[in-house]
């Protein structure tokens, strides 16, 4: 869209503004501007993982638990989760399995 994510105002189409509520905690509410979207997009739009599939997510941040949720919303059978830090294993995203990555 050529739009900065660091201005105070922009100018964009109607359709990529959504209303939120002001008691809202901007420190959430800004993960659904890119992070949720792209990995929620890549999983029903890219690789339309459909029911019963196996998906593999590279990378457990702000996209890759987006993806996993999407994955789980389209029925993925197994979700696979792969970061090299071990701490961001949790099974209520709906990973089945969880791996880390050499350095």
């Amino acid at each position: 869209m050529g739009t900065s994510t660091f201005s105070q105002y922009t100018v964009v189409h109607d359709v990529s503004v959504a209303k939120i509520d002001p008691k809202a905690p901007l420190e959430k509410v800004c993960l659904l501007g890119c992070g949720v979207p792209t990995g929620l997009g890549d999983v029903w739009n890219i690789a339309k993982v459909e029911p019963r599939s196996i998906v593999a997510i590279f990378g457990l941040g702000t996209v890759g638990l987006a993806a996993a949720e999407g994955a789980k919303a389209a029925g993925a059978s197994r979700i696979i989760g792969i970061d090299i830090d071990s701490k961001k294993f949790e099974r209520i995203f709906g990973f089945i399995h969880f791996s880390t990555q050499p350095r």
